[in-house]
């Protein structure tokens, strides 16, 4: 069976193979890698800060909270490692999709996040 997939924007198509009993399904792994390889989805905030706009940047899966890797006031440079999650027994990094400093840190070590959480916020 054949099946476009959608993932942060970008539309794939996906094959799945239905196996025997305790057969395990090969289509699962590619999906997975599509998912940790996507860039971390963002939104503008509404408030500039030194005529640069607050970046929110967003959990692209569901996982949790594995390292933060940064701290509130830290500069960063673009595709810098922010924070690590850790979803479907893999590790994903979440990098800066720009150069900026970290204003807040909304999450925890440990903690339990969702598709769409605001993770770091950048000025």
């Amino acid at each position: 069976m054949k099946y476009l997939v959608k993932v942060n924007g970008k539309q794939m198509e996906v094959e799945i193979e239905v196996m025997g009993a305790g057969s395990a399904v090969p289509a699962a792994a590619p999906v997975a890698a599509a998912v940790a390889a996507a860039p971390a989805p963002q939104a503008p905030e509404a408030e500039p800060v030194a005529g640069v706009p607050n970046l929110k940047v967003e959990c692209p899966a569901p996982g949790s909270v594995f390292k933060i890797q940064v701290s509130v006031g830290q500069s960063v440079a673009e595709g810098e490692v922010l924070v690590v999650l850790e979803a479907m027994k893999m590790e994903i990094d979440i990098v800066a999709p720009r150069a900026g400093t970290v204003k807040q840190i909304l999450v925890s070590q440990g903690t339990a996040v969702n598709t769409g959480d605001i993770l770091v916020v950048l000025s």
